[in-house]
């Protein structure tokens, strides 16, 4: 599958996933951390192999369980080891048929956590042979509100386990679910927070009104073979599918609105380099693996800045290079510049191309210095106090 030596993390995780120690491993997007505990976890179960579930991965989406299920049935290919991926959005034969393997016994489950707890709640499996829990991208899950429904899920699982908490970022609430769930864990901190050096990053400043043009202006450049553009909202998404495509450059847009099978369609061809440009929100900046993207446009600045990590981390993976291009309007100014805090360095500011007007000046900090009026508080009118009830107000 073309490995030749080990990541960072993949070389001081494996070894600790071997001792069944369990794990908190802190590492940025696109370092390997999915080879990391599948590749020891499936040498186990080469090791030992039978018809019972071994391991539940549990991880934010939909799209990472099928792409975590892909990998497993490319590394573990001649181990024999089976799989499933468990995700909602799909009819009832897909239910059913998720249900018959739990039951039967799949080596691996990949599951998202309302899912899986659906499952749970209605019929009985056998986890009593169960070894690893792995929570992926955890502090993913834990921002889109599952910190309970995992809790419940670990409740239906064997206390005698190795845990296995991967995360990109280490905020306190992480690393008070891990004392929750894990046992004397080893801690691995790899490059926390920082962009991969593979990253040729800077940012146009720019008004709203050339955001437009300007992406169609760089999503023409024959050098961009595949690009990601991330926007914050659904319906920029839409809207910008729809302009760019009239343009006539290939372009889907990816988001919530769309059912599963488009999902699986549009992320197909997107791999298989048969659409050139994907528009998405936040929902593809995590653990979503293409090889050979060149560039990733910011056409919003994300609201986080842990998000402008994982959204650049879509290109320069695995010791490759690519472009990550953000648009900085008058208004986003302050909220790039605490992007450049987390990163600890500055992001150049380029000058537009050529035919375009200058845009805003970069002046994060500054503060609304329109004169608002002085808030009075109104007086109530004076009411002569009257016997009568009814005159009462």
């Amino acid at each position: 599958m073309g490995y030749v030596s080990a990541t960072p993390i993949q070389e001081e995780t494996i070894p600790v996933i071997l001792q069944n120690r369990d794990l908190i491993a802190c590492a940025q997007t696109g370092t390997g951390k999915t080879a990391a505990y599948l590749l020891p976890i499936l040498h186990k179960i080469a090791q030992d192999p039978h018809e019972r579930v071994n391991t539940i991965i549990i991880v934010p989406t939909r799209e990472l369980a099928l792409q975590i299920d892909q990998q497993i049935m490319g590394l573990g290919y001649f181990t024999g080891a089976t799989s499933i991926a468990v995700y909602g959005g799909g009819d009832g034969m897909g239910y059913e048929q998720q249900k018959r393997a739990i039951r039967d016994g799949a080596n691996i489950i990949v599951a998202t956590p309302g899912r899986l707890l659906s499952h749970l709640s209605s019929g009985k499996f056998d986890f009593s042979h169960l070894q690893h829990l792995v929570l992926d991208e955890a502090d993913n899950m834990l921002d889109m509100g599952f910190h309970d429904d995992i809790l419940r899920i670990i409740s239906y699982l064997p206390k005698k386990r190795q845990s296995l908490l991967f995360s990109a970022t280490m905020p306190p609430r992480i690393r008070a679910l891990a004392k929750r769930i894990l046992h004397d864990p080893v801690e691995i901190n790899i490059a926390i927070s920082k962009p991969s050096e593979g990253i040729d990053q800077h940012a146009y400043l720019v008004y709203d009104g050339q955001k437009n043009a300007l992406i169609k202006t760089l999503l023409r450049d024959p050098k961009y073979h595949t690009a990601i553009v991330f926007a914050s909202k659904k319906d920029t998404v839409k809207t910008l599918a729809r302009e760019l495509s009239r343009s006539g450059i290939p372009v889907e847009g990816f988001h919530s609105d769309l059912d599963q099978s488009q999902r699986e369609d549009i992320m197909g061809r997107f791999r298989a380099k048969q659409v050139k440009v994907l528009i998405g929100t936040d929902v593809i900046s995590r653990g979503i693996d293409v090889v050979g993207i060149s560039l990733v446009v910011n056409y919003d600045v994300p609201p986080d800045p842990e998000d402008y990590v994982h959204r650049v981390g879509r290109t320069a993976r695995a010791a490759t290079t690519g472009t990550a291009i953000t648009f900085v309007n008058d208004k986003d100014q302050n909220r790039f510049a605490r992007i450049e805090g987390l990163i600890g360095y500055e992001i150049p500011k380029v000058s537009l191309p050529e035919g375009f007007e200058s845009g805003p000046a970069y002046t994060p900090g500054r503060k609304d210095d329109r004169k608002k009026k002085p808030f009075r508080k109104k007086k109530k009118p004076f009411r002569k106090p009257n016997a009568s009830s009814s005159d009462k107000v």
